[in-house]
């Protein structure tokens, strides 16, 4: 009798249906824009044209970068980069390729206010990442340098991360991690070069050093180029007694040699 009149109550709950209804309402007055063309879709995201053009990362990939493979190697299967030199995070993976489709949205959330990809990019990533965001404790942005932070107003890494955290139920540490200097942009920069540029440029502050001891931590980012930003960060988790740290990025280069952002 009790289980009949929750369904009951459940069932004529007042708020929901009327909730249902303005959300109808709402729809018919102010349709969904795709986030690429701003042509109508009938829910948020991408036009069809957009979606199809994105080059999408699943398994098979590299465990320990995740650079998708032609065929798959059997679990945990690393590339030779990898094998050669294991990096300073465990994990990376990525929801898409850097390539042409992807790179004109992701600079639109970098440099261009547009925050309301966030949301999207987080979505993705809860899908490339889900292993990763399953076993995480917490979930971190890569942090900008407080002088470009005030010229740019947000930290794109911090609007993918805050999303993600929250919907995974996961702790966000928004400071845990500060950049220590500004390194500059590493577009133009070969990859040895982009590793001395970062070299010791992130820090946990003592008073954070709490939130990371014995946990596992799920770095966020926007793109992975060869990963010196993302390692000299997790150097920086480690050693401020992280239990474990992986790598979350909306997209990946494919040939790290071309280096070309």
């Amino acid at each position: 009798m009790g289980r009949n009149n929750e369904r009951f109550g459940q069932a004529w709950e007042p708020a929901g249906p009327f909730r249902r209804a303005g959300r109808v309402a709402l729809d018919l007055i102010y349709p969904h824009r795709a986030l690429d063309d701003d042509a109508p879709v009938q829910t948020p995201g991408l036009s069809v044209e957009g979606w199809s053009r994105i080059a999408f990362l699943d398994d098979p990939v590299c465990d320990g970068c995740g650079t998708p493979f032609e065929f798959s190697l059997g679990p945990g299967a690393l590339c030779a980069a990898c094998l050669a030199k294991p990096r300073a995070f465990d994990r990376a993976r990525a929801a898409c390729l850097y390539d042409d489709a992807s790179r004109g949205l992701i600079l639109q959330l970098k440099y261009a206010d547009r925050t309301d990809l966030s949301r999207l990019f987080a979505s993705w990533i809860s899908r490339s990442a889900r292993d990763l965001l399953a076993g995480a404790d917490a979930i971190a942005p890569v942090p900008l340098h407080p002088s470009r932070l005030f010229r740019r107003r947000y930290n794109q890494a911090a609007e993918i991360a805050r999303p993600l955290a929250r919907l995974w139920s996961r702790d966000y540490l928004a400071d845990v991690l500060v950049r220590r200097r500004d390194t500059g942009a590493q577009a133009g920069r070969s990859g040895s070069g982009r590793r001395r540029n970062v070299a010791a440029a992130f820090a946990v502050p003592e008073g954070r050093r709490r939130l990371v001891e014995g946990r596992r931590i799920l770095l966020i980012d926007d793109v992975m180029t060869t990963g010196a930003t993302l390692e000299s960060c997790a150097r920086a988790l480690r050693a401020a007694g992280a239990a474990g740290v992986d790598a979350a990025v909306i997209a990946r280069v494919k040939d790290p040699a071309s280096l070309t952002i």
